[in-house]
């Protein structure tokens, strides 16, 4: 083996290595770069109110991350699981009849919907009621062993909280160098490594930046409008309406649409026509006005995109693969823009050369 063969075969070997040793933060490392990416421009506008003070801007930063983020998801979370079994309490005690629910909805469905349900071999109530019943004990005793894992794994999880928020503070700090050493290691041209990372870190920023800010205000004003209505659960619709709105073409929608129902079989009239009109024009708007502000026309991947690559991160690494599936689609756009550009450049040096 060449001397060139052995280096090249030593840095994939080492750089496997070094992956297999932090694989077990992962997480932590993915949420850290992408806290880093998102504030950066946040970052600079503080470190231009400090000059020359890279830790303390970096400091701040971070404070504002763990206040503005950090925080807020954790008693989302703790409220989130409060009220999940505050839900679960009241079907163990009969006060939600999801089987008359569904015989109602049933009513009101046209005949090919019924038919439809019969072939599927749900026409059949009362095993229907039992599956009801079966599926939902099974899904709440499921999320009581999670949380039973969650509370016996509390240390690993502030182990990997204090890991993210420490390497989001060098990040912060280091990150323009990282960036430019980073920028050095890639075997291209200088103008197409500067290409390939600006479009990168824009797409992959705008994506994230839309779809996390759009998930965030859908969520909300979903919760509210279920809050508003007095419908039990608020929380838990809204922080389901806002992870649905992550996948494009699927939406909140699946989430308000058959709850309307629900409500307009359940004799609950007006709530049913509040909440509709609310879903169509207030909730499934905030997507079609904020993320276009967010995001722009040339940063914003097709939405068919971002629904396999969502879709394909989610399957294969759960919640992570919302932020690293995007991220792979956006790098695989941006090589693939360059790939097109230098297409165009060398047919046009051609057409010059040859006329």
């Amino acid at each position: 083996m060449s001397a060139r063969g052995f280096f090249v075969a030593l840095v994939v070997a080492t750089s496997l290595a070094f992956a297999w040793l932090v694989m077990p933060f992962s997480g932590a490392i993915l949420w850290a770069v992408v806290a880093a990416v998102l504030f950066a421009p946040f970052h600079a506008r503080l470190l231009a109110a400090m000059p020359g003070r890279r830790n303390r801007a970096a400091l701040a930063g971070l404070v504002v991350i763990v206040v503005v983020v950090v925080v807020p998801a954790i008693l989302l979370g703790l409220a989130l699981l409060d009220e999940a079994r505050a839900v679960y309490a009241r079907i163990e005690r009969g006060g939600i009849d999801l089987g008359t629910l569904f015989d109602r909805v049933q009513a009101i469905l046209p005949g090919w919907a019924r038919d439809r349900l019969v072939q599927a071999g749900l026409g059949d109530v009362d095993g229907l009621h039992a599956r009801f019943d079966r599926l939902m004990t099974s899904s709440f005793q499921t999320m009581a062993g999670r949380v039973l894992s969650i509370g016996q794994g509390a240390l690993g999880f502030f182990l990997a909280l204090g890991v993210m928020l420490y390497l989001t503070f060098f990040l912060l700090r280091d990150g323009r160098t990282l960036a430019a050493r980073v920028e050095r290691a890639i075997p291209l041209p200088p103008d197409l490594r500067a290409l390939l990372l600006s479009r990168f870190v824009t797409v992959v920023r705008a994506t994230i930046k839309g779809s996390l800010v759009v998930a965030v205000l859908q969520g909300l004003v979903g919760g509210l409008t279920f809050w508003l209505l007095g419908l039990p659960g608020a929380l838990l619709w809204g922080v389901a309406m806002g992870v649905f709105s992550l996948f494009p073409a699927i939406g909140t929608g699946i989430v308000w649409v058959p709850v309307t129902l629900v409500l307009l079989a359940s004799g609950a009239i007006w709530q049913g026509v509040a909440l509709f009109l609310c879903g169509f024009f207030i909730i499934s708007s905030v997507d079609n006005i904020v993320r276009p502000v967010l995001v722009g026309r040339d940063a914003q991947m097709p939405d068919y995109v971002v629904l396999i690559a969502t879709l394909g991160g989610f399957e294969l690494m759960g919640f992570n693969g919302f932020v690293v599936g995007p991220m792979i689609a956006a790098l695989f756009l941006a090589v693939w823009d360059i790939v097109i550009r230098e297409n165009a450049r060398e047919d046009e040096e051609g057409a010059i050369g040859h006329p």
